[in-house]
C-alpha cells in the first residue's frame, strides 16, 4: 500500500514559514490564524501599526508564533525589507500569501492616472516582486506555496466604479497562470482565491464617509439577490481554502483559481 500522509497530518504545516500580507485585519487575519493554527510561523505585513501589533499580541497569547513588519506594500523597498525580514526571523520561506490590496470605488470619468497606477502599484505590481524575490528563497530551499488573493472581479465586474481594480485583479490572474507555468519545475506551486462578498472592515471602511442609508440598503439588497446562497461570506472561509492550498491537501494543483462567492457567478 502506497505510503500516504494520514487526514489529521494533511493540514499540518509544522516547520512553515508564511507571510501574509495585509495580515493584520479582515481576509488576511483569518488566513494567518489559520495558517498559526495549524503550525505554521508566520509573519504578519501591514501598514496599520496598531492592527498589526493587536494581532501579534493576539496570537502569541494563544501561544502560537507570529511576528509582524510594517510595510507599504506599493514600496519596492518595503517589500524587500520584509522579505529580509522573514529570512531574519524564520530562516525560511514556505509559503506566500498576497492578500493586499484596494479598491475605492472612482469613475473612469473621475479618475486620474495617479489613482489607477496606486491601484495597480498595491494590488499587481507588489504581487510582482513579491513573488520574484520570494521566489528566489524558495528556489534554494527545493519549494514553496504561493497564495493570490484575487477577486470575482478577476472574472466579472462587480460594479462601476472599479475598473482600476477590476484590472490589477485581472492582472493578478493572469500572472498567477503564467509565474506557476513558470516556478513549477521548481516546485513552487502558485494558485489564488477569488472571493466574493465578504464582510470584512475593509468593505465597512470603502463606503462613502456619509452614506445615503436608504441607497446602501439598496444596493446590499441588490448585491444579495445575486448570491444563491442569500448571504455574505466569512473571511474564515476564505482563510480555510488559504490552509488548504498551503497545505498538502492541494498537492497536484497549481496555477488554479478557487472562486468563493456563495455562487455569485452563477448568476
Amino acid at each position: 500500500m502506497e505510503n500516504k500522509l494520514k487526514i489529521d497530518q494533511l493540514l499540518r504545516l509544522d516547520g512553515k514559514t508564511a507571510i501574509v500580507t495585509g495580515g493584520a485585519k479582515g481576509i488576511g487575519k483569518a488566513i494567518v490564524l489559520r495558517l498559526c493554527e495549524a503550525g505554521a510561523k508566520v509573519l504578519i505585513a501591514d501598514m496599520d501599526e496598531f492592527a498589526l501589533e493587536a494581532t501579534v499580541d493576539e496570537i502569541k497569547a494563544s501561544g502560537m508564533t507570529a511576528e509582524g513588519v510594517h510595510v507599504d506594500i506599493s514600496k519596492p523597498e518595503d517589500i524587500t525589507n520584509m522579505i529580509n525580514a522573514c529570512k531574519e526571523k524564520f530562516q525560511s520561506l514556505d509559503i506566500l500569501v498576497n492578500n493586499a490590496g484596494i479598491y475605492p470605488n472612482k469613475k473612469i470619468s473621475d479618475m486620474t492616472y495617479e489613482d489607477f497606477d496606486k491601484v495597480l502599484s498595491v494590488n499587481l505590481k507588489s504581487v510582482f516582486l513579491t513573488t520574484k524575490i520570494g521566489s528566489e528563497i524558495m528556489k534554494i530551499q527545493g519549494g514553496g506555496k504561493i497564495i493570490n488573493i484575487t477577486s470575482i472581479d478577476a472574472l466579472h465586474p462587480s460594479m462601476t466604479g472599479l475598473s482600476h481594480y477590476d484590472a490589477s485583479k485581472h492582472g493578478m490572474w493572469g500572472f498567477t497562470k503564467n509565474s506557476a507555468l513558470e516556478l513549477a519545475e521548481h516546485k513552487i506551486w502558485v494558485n489564488a482565491i477569488a472571493p466574493g462578498g465578504i464582510l470584512t472592515p475593509g468593505v465597512t471602511a470603502s463606503a462613502p464617509s456619509n452614506p445615503d442609508p436608504n441607497m446602501m440598503a439598496e444596493q446590499t439588497k441588490i448585491f444579495m439577490s445575486k448570491i444563491p446562497m442569500h448571504r455574505f461570506g466569512d473571511a474564515d472561509e476564505i482563510a480555510k481554502v488559504a490552509l488548504f492550498l498551503a497545505s498538502d491537501m492541494s498537492s497536484y494543483m497549481t496555477g488554479e483559481q478557487i472562486v468563493v462567492d456563495g455562487g455569485v457567478l452563477l448568476s
